[in-house]
């Protein structure tokens, strides 16, 4: 009887180790960019809880990075600046999922003109140091000739950023790199745009979910149910913008509506990408090996 028994219950205690390493959850550090809705959205719906899988919402691109950086979490959302950061600081991170392109949602703004900037001889200049605020500032710089060295580099996050008075440094030069949402309410302050990733040819920003190389390697059936459900997501949004808003406002500043119509058209989705598109981001260090396809 009590051999009997044991046959019974083995079956039963593997069949709880199993369903216990499946369960175990995942944990994705992102933060606030238009590129990033299809997580908001996932997530909403309930698609990501289905998974086992949480997100945690930040504000800038390097403390996702950070939270990433410290364990706190398996799978960051990064541009190529990011992911070659963590690359080259813990040799263990690599691309699964790529997300969108950025085509004009990063950008420059300033209080002046770029001739304006030209002939100044101090811009103060406002960005995230540690993200690819900085790579852009730079292309801006080098396509427009203009001296690096009057610059004066303003480290803050983007929320730091629209905490900032400028009404009060209306009288000196200013340059803000962003992104998308934060422009929006920087625009309002009267600051235009003067450059973005839709006209810098020398920069192209891409935005990928990675992970820890053993995640990537235990878990790819259940990433692979996590790309369906943001493939699922960018179709739902793109097959209805207006409600995908109602859903996810809340993870993006509350932005206006026609804001955030206007901000998918500044990314490409690039969730399904080519083989031409693959070979190219080699270079980025996004090797097409671990990409879901």
């Amino acid at each position: 009887m009590k051999n009997f028994l044991l046959l019974l219950l083995v079956p039963f205690f593997l069949l709880s180790c199993s369903s216990k390493h499946q369960s175990e959850e995942i944990v994705i550090s992102t933060n606030q960019w238009i590129g990033y809705t299809p997580l908001y959205y996932a997530y909403e719906k309930g698609y990501l809880q289905d998974l086992n899988i949480k997100i945690i919402n930040s504000v800038s691109l390097a403390e996702a990075a950070d939270i990433y950086r410290v364990g706190q979490a398996n799978m960051v959302t990064t541009t190529q600046h990011e992911y070659n950061a963590l690359r080259e600081d813990t040799h263990d991170i690599v691309p699964v999922i790529l997300l969108d392109r950025s085509n004009g949602g990063d950008m420059v703004l300033s209080n002046r003109t770029i001739e304006e900037l030209k002939k100044s001889k101090k811009i103060y200049a406002y960005l995230e140091v540690d993200s690819i605020n900085q790579e852009i500032l730079k292309d801006f710089i080098t396509n427009n000739n203009m001296d690096i060295d009057k610059l004066v580099i303003i480290n803050k996050d983007q929320e730091q950023i629209q905490e900032v008075n400028f009404k009060k440094l209306i009288n000196k030069d200013l340059l803000i790199v962003t992104y998308t949402p934060y422009d929006v309410a920087l625009v309002a302050q009267g600051f235009q745009e003067i450059a973005s990733t839709k006209n810098i040819d020398s920069i192209i920003v891409i935005d990928a979910l990675c992970s820890t190389t053993e995640l990537r390697k235990n878990e790819e059936k259940r990433l692979l149910r996590l790309k369906k459900a943001l493939d699922r997501s960018i179709d739902d949004i793109k097959q209805n913008p207006r409600k995908a808003y109602k859903i996810v406002a809340k993870y993006l500043s509350n932005i206006p509506y026609d804001e955030f119509s206007s901000s998918l058209q500044s990314i490409k989705w690039i969730n399904k990408p080519s083989d031409e598109l693959l070979e190219f981001i080699d270079k980025y260090h996004y090797t097409k090996e671990t990409i879901l396809k």
